[in-house]
């Protein structure tokens, strides 16, 4: 536990999609809170979470990956909150697993050269938000029950649709750790779970 941490929410057990990309990270942000934390590589680990974190990556070789593994149609059937970030994103999309209402485009922002970071308007939140965005995709489409809870130049870049929360950028690369709680209050909120 980490010394003048947010409040956390016990009793909770996230999985991180851990074939590919940055899930070491969200682990360790999901244990600062508390979180007891599960790396899935097969789909038979999926039972019993109450939540699932995709991260970023390569989009093409996770979803190869998901495939390969049986990922895909486990990640589909799973009835608990989702948290995708940018490739994650991607991988939730209409076009892809086709869970989330929204449309992306693959590395809109630009290559690795053209990453950078920005401040960001958080619904709700009394200071700006750190997005660090790398090779990130840009929102399209969104549908119209998707709420967005984070811009950056007018553009959607967090946003919510039922038990689903999808980012085009990083949260687990900054110290902030307000997107992880909000998922997990999502967790809370569709599971019952009392912190």
């Amino acid at each position: 536990m980490v010394e003048n941490a947010p409040p956390t929410l016990s009793g909770v057990t996230i999985g991180v999609l851990a074939v590919q990309g940055n899930f070491r990270e969200h682990a360790a942000m999901l244990r600062r809170l508390g979180a007891e934390v599960v790396e899935v590589r097969k789909p038979e680990q999926l039972a019993g979470l109450d939540g699932l974190v995709i991260p970023g990556g390569e989009s093409t070789t996770f979803i190869r990956l998901m495939r390969l593994y049986g990922l895909d149609e486990a990640v589909r059937r799973f009835e608990q909150p989702v948290f995708g970030t940018c490739a994650g994103m991607i991988v939730l999309d209409r076009d892809h697993l086709g869970l989330v209402d929204l449309v992306v485009d693959r590395n809109a922002y630009g290559r690795q050269v053209a990453s950078f970071e920005a401040d960001l308007d958080l619904a709700g939140g009394d200071e700006p938000l750190r997005g660090v965005f790398i090779r990130a995709p840009r929102v399209r489409e969104l549908g119209p029950d998707v709420e967005v809870l984070a811009k950056h130049d007018g553009e959607p870049v967090l946003v919510r649709d039922g038990r689903f929360l999808v980012a085009s950028f990083h949260p687990e690369l900054t110290d902030d750790t307000r997107v992880h709680e909000r998922f997990l209050e999502l967790v809370e909120e569709e599971t019952g779970v009392r912190a």
